[in-house]
């Protein structure tokens, strides 16, 4: 199976949606910031590892907590997405912070900025 086949883009796709749903109400971990959203999943062709991309909202404090909460509540999202996709491997899954949306209001900001001074400088 190739990387960006139909399968692989479906299975992405559903997992992803289980793992929003997982987190949305299954974790109890209080280290888990509830404004926690998954952006994007890899799941890797032979179903064994998947990646799943969080944003969190919050500062660096609760992102590095909601990464140690997910990190130790593996097993039991692993469990839950077992339950739920009918998948041969239920791939371990491995967190990483998609901090895309920051980096987005970091650059709006900025680019804000340069035109107000632009805007400054012609009056």
């Amino acid at each position: 199976m190739r990387k960006n086949s139909i399968k692989n883009t479906r299975v992405n796709a559903e997992v992803q949606r289980e793992l929003s749903t997982i987190l949305r109400g299954g974790i109890k971990d209080p280290r888990v910031a509830p404004m926690t959203s998954v952006v994007a999943v890899e799941v890797a062709p032979d179903l064994k590892t998947c990646k799943a991309y969080i944003s969190v909202l919050g500062d660096e404090k609760a992102q590095t907590d909601t990464l140690k909460g997910l990190q130790s509540a593996e097993g039991y999202i692993r469990r839950e997405l077992a339950h739920t996709l009918n998948m041969r491997n239920t791939p371990e899954i491995k967190f990483v912070l998609d901090q895309s949306i920051e980096y987005g209001v970091r650059m709006s900001k900025k680019i804000d900025d340069v035109t107000r001074d632009l805007r400054e400088e012609d009056d």
